[in-house]
This record gives C-alpha cells, sequence and structure tokens, in this order.
C-alpha cells in the first residue's frame, strides 16, 4: 500500500464524505454521513445550513477516515475541499459563523422579485452568467429587509467549500469555481464584480481574495488538528465546486467536453473557452476550476435525491435484503426496475422541470397513470424506472439547449456521479437522448477531482493533466437501442405536455411545487 495520501472532503446538498486517495489516484477509504437542512418555520422556502452541527459531521468524517483505516495523519500530504454550489456562510468580526444556508434556500422571493422588476437581475444575469433565483444578491438584500442586525454584524462571506477549509486553516479565500456560483462574479474577469457591489450596495470588503484552485491558502491549525485527527501544518488548499471538481476528475476539461454529473442534483454540462452566456436565460454559466475554460450548465433539480426519497419511503423491503447481500439498496432496486420496458408500463414520473433560469418553477412530485387493474405491472419497479427516466428528460432537454447554444451535434457523453454506478439509468440515458454514454471508472469523480487540486497544491502533481491520467479511462460505453430511441422521442414529446399540465395546478395554487425560484 501506497504510503502517502491526499485527503478530499465533500460537502454536498445531501450529505458529507471524507474520501482519502494514494498519490496515483486510488480510492483507499471513505466516510460518509447523509444530512439535510431544516426551514425556519416563520421564513417559508428557507433552509438552513447549520454550521455546528454540520462541522461535527465533517470533523467525525475525518477522525473515522484516519482512524478506522490505520492511517499515519503524517502520511496526509494535503487537504482540500469541495462542496454544493450557491450555499453561503456568513462571518461576523470575531470570524464566528452568524447566519449559513445551502444552496437550494429559497426565502428570498420579495427581493428577488425586486431585483427583477428593476431590471437589476438582467444586468447581473449579463455579468455573472447566472439568474438570481438561489444566489447571493438577493439573499443578502432578504438579510437587509429581515435581520438588519445580522446584515450589520457581517465582516466576511464565504461559499461552503470555503468555509471547511477556513475551519481547518483559519485562513479565507476562495476559488473562481465556487466563488462564480455566488452571482456577484465577473464570470469573464474571473473576479468579483464591483457592478453587483455596487448594485447590492455590498461591501466589497466581506468578500474573500479569489485565487486559482489548487492554491495552497494556510495549513492545518492546531484546534483543527485536535477536532479532526490530521496532523497540524498539513497543506490547507483550494478545491471548487462539486460540479466542476466532478469534471476535473475525470478530466473533462475541454471545450465541447459534455458530461452528465449524477448526484443529489444532476448537471448536464458542456465546457467552453469563452464564458458563453444563454441570452434566453435558461442555463447558467461559471467559472471552470482550470484557469480560462468555462462551463455552460442545465440542472436537473432534486433527480438523486428523489431516488434517495424513494427509497427510504417505499424499499424496506429492498434495504433489508441489501444488508444481507452486503449491496448497496440502488443495485436491488435497479434489478426490479431492469424487469420493466421503457416507458415503465405508463408510469409517468413527475419531478424536476427542465432548466429555466428566468422562471424556474417545478411541478408537485407525483406518479401518473397507475393501472390499479393490474398491479403487478404498475407498482414499485415501474416507479423506479420512472424516476429514472424523468431524469433522462430532464438531460435530454438540457441537451438540446446546449447544442443550440454552441451550434454543435454533441452526441459523444460521458456520465459520472453516483447515479453512474447504475448500469440501467446508463442505458436509459443512452436510449433518451440517442447518444453513446460513456461511463468511467472512476464514478465519484468530484473528490477525485479535489485530490487533484490538493496533489497540486501538494507539488505532487504539476496540472489536472500530468495527475494519473489512466483515472480519466472509461469503463463502459453505452448504445443506444434504435427502437427505444424512436419510442422515448414520442414518450419525451408527451412527456413535456403531461409536465405542462401539472405545472398548471401550481401555478392555479392547487399544489404545491417540488420547488419555486425566488422573484416567482
Amino acid at each position: 500500500m501506497n504510503s502517502e495520501y491526499i485527503l478530499a472532503i465533500d460537502a454536498g446538498t445531501g450529505s458529507c464524505r471524507a474520501v482519502l486517495f494514494d498519490i496515483e489516484g486510488n480510492q483507499k477509504a471513505i466516510e460518509q454521513k447523509e444530512w439535510s437542512h431544516d426551514e425556519l418555520s416563520k421564513y417559508p422556502g428557507s433552509q438552513v445550513f447549520d454550521t455546528k452541527e454540520n462541522w461535527e459531521s465533517i470533523r467525525h468524517c475525518i477522525q473515522k477516515v484516519i482512524r478506522n483505516n490505520e492511517i499515519d495523519p503524517a502520511a496526509i500530504r494535503a487537504v482540500s475541499s469541495t462542496s454544493m454550489r450557491e450555499g453561503m456562510v456568513l462571518y461576523n468580526e470575531k470570524d464566528e459563523e452568524i447566519w449559513a444556508c445551502p444552496n437550494v434556500d429559497g426565502r428570498a422571493r420579495e427581493e428577488a422579485r425586486f431585483l427583477i422588476e428593476n431590471n437589476f437581475a438582467e444586468e447581473i444575469y449579463k455579468e455573472s452568467g447566472d439568474w438570481i433565483s438561489i444566489t447571493s444578491p438577493s439573499r443578502f438584500l432578504w438579510l437587509k429587509n429581515n435581520e438588519p442586525e445580522i446584515y450589520k454584524k457581517t465582516k466576511k462571506m464565504t461559499m461552503i467549500s470555503d468555509w471547511i477549509l477556513f475551519k481547518l486553516s483559519g485562513e479565507f479565500a476562495t476559488d473562481c469555481s465556487v466563488g462564480s456560483s455566488s452571482g456577484l462574479f465577473n464570470i469573464r474577469e474571473r473576479v468579483w464584480s464591483s457592478n453587483i457591489a455596487n448594485l447590492l450596495e455590498l461591501a466589497k470588503t466581506i468578500l474573500p481574495e479569489v485565487y486559482e484552485s489548487g492554491t495552497v491558502i494556510g495549513t492545518v491549525h492546531s484546534q483543527a488538528a485536535e477536532d479532526t485527527g490530521l496532523l497540524a501544518g498539513t497543506p490547507v488548499v483550494l478545491g471548487g465546486a462539486d460540479t466542476q471538481m466532478g469534471l476535473t476528475g475525470i478530466k473533462r476539461i475541454h471545450p465541447g467536453d459534455l458530461t452528465i454529473v449524477g448526484g443529489s442534483f444532476w448537471q448536464t454540462t458542456v465546457v467552453s473557452d469563452t464564458p458563453l452566456i444563454d441570452k434566453e436565460k435558461r442555463l447558467r454559466t461559471l467559472c471552470h476550476s482550470v484557469p480560462n475554460k468555462w462551463m455552460v450548465e442545465g440542472i436537473g433539480f432534486y433527480c438523486g435525491l428523489t431516488m434517495r426519497w424513494f427509497r427510504d419511503a417505499f424499499c424496506d423491503l429492498e434495504i433489508e435484503r441489501a444488508e444481507e447481500r452486503k449491496v448497496d439498496p440502488y443495485v436491488l432496486m435497479e434489478e426490479l426496475a431492469a424487469k420493466v420496458p421503457p416507458g415503465s408500463n405508463g408510469v409517468t414520473g413527475i419531478f424536476s422541470n427542465i432548466m429555466d433560469a428566468k422562471r424556474w418553477i417545478h411541478a408537485s412530485p407525483s406518479f401518473l397513470q397507475f393501472d390499479i387493474d393490474n398491479p403487478s405491472h404498475s407498482g414499485k419497479k415501474e416507479c423506479i424506472r420512472a424516476i429514472q427516466e424523468s431524469a433522462a428528460y430532464i438531460s435530454n432537454g438540457h441537451l438540446k439547449i446546449i447544442e443550440e447554444l454552441t451550434e454543435k451535434n454533441l452526441r459523444n457523453i460521458v456520465f459520472t456521479g453516483g447515479g453512474a454506478k447504475g448500469q440501467l439509468w446508463s442505458q436509459i440515458i443512452a436510449d433518451v437522448l440517442g447518444a453513446n454514454v460513456s461511463v468511467p471508472k472512476v464514478k465519484e469523480s468530484s473528490s477525485l477531482g479535489t485530490a487533484i487540486y490538493a496533489g497540486i497544491g501538494a507539488g505532487i502533481y504539476t496540472s489536472v493533466d500530468s495527475a494519473f491520467e489512466e483515472k480519466k479511462a472509461i469503463e463502459k460505453v453505452y448504445f443506444p437501442n434504435p427502437e427505444n430511441y424512436q419510442l422515448y422521442c414520442e414518450l419525451f414529446d408527451r412527456w413535456l405536455k403531461i409536465y405542462a399540465r401539472s405545472l398548471e395546478l401550481v401555478e392555479q395554487k392547487l399544489t404545491r411545487p417540488l420547488w419555486r425560484a425566488n422573484g416567482l
């Protein structure tokens, strides 16, 4: 076993994890803890990122990955982090956390509406590449209007991955990939936007210094060493946003690289060597973690979390049998779904909508068209496949927009993330999109991308391209079945019409949406 390691910390929407790699990029150990983000009843749409409780989860994951695998802390060459985008943490003059929210906090509805009605949202989008739905501009206005004492006490702000590195090193810094998800960035220049800060009357002094991913910002301090089991003095290195780290982990860093990252949310992304911004304000553009590269993406809302919800709500038997077989419950769920033909015997899943950043609203989650006269062909297994098909429909919708923007036919796709562990899901994507879908050997590529940057900071690698080239190797290519593709073309058009009707119920306030963007 290699005696030197790199540690990646990953704070996603649905869980945190500590992942240990050797310097050849082989995953040696992982500790994970699922989490959720509570709503404050007095603030509808709010979600709280509990920094105290969540740091406890993160530090215990680090402790366990070191202790349970008998790792000498001195053998860990560097540590870095990645996280969900958009979430932010605020600090007072003593550098104490005083307010934090995860990515989909939706309390700032009136403030977002104000920015839209006064044409500020349009101006912010043109410079930042992202709409104001779940980004910092509307959140800062909300604080100013609703929690003015917090607003006045705020002396610093970071994104969540930056917060993890602050907890380890005491240093404030951000990288371009996660910083650009704030809505406060000039993505062309890859710096904080003075123009947007002025629009919001926001002091730029609260914003951390911006560096490229792979920059050493400090070392693990003594308190963090005591909390985590890491060695004091271990280099702390900037990683970045989870999607960009996922692309980095499998070397999707070149213009035209199209990737679907299947995590809690699903991102359909293409890399660009220019900051390509959608004039119709449907998709968003952020900085890639690689200098002078950007990425355009469409987001599938809760695609992975929907499957987790179904597992926890309806699959007790599969969870029990998975323990007996010592496999993941999702393996057994896919075995069930594999018995169902394309179209899920008519059962239709209504979950995420195709992204339209300027008016992003989702129908109420539901399954439609059960055949109650035929339960053996209209039950659990059909629902599992319907969830998978709905996620593929979302990716298909985003691919069509990306091809329109890039004026390219992008039919060779890489599928990574937790969703890519499922063979059936990969085949469904190939069939729905009518494209070759390559699944890399490394599925949890966000942690690997973060480890690459930790290794760059430690001087182990000189660049992303130079780090363990074989890790971008493809495990399997899924080719579309022509008959299934033709069927799915019809089913996709039908799904769009059903979704539009389901959305009408939300617009009429008869049902509650899966999620509604601020400003609507």
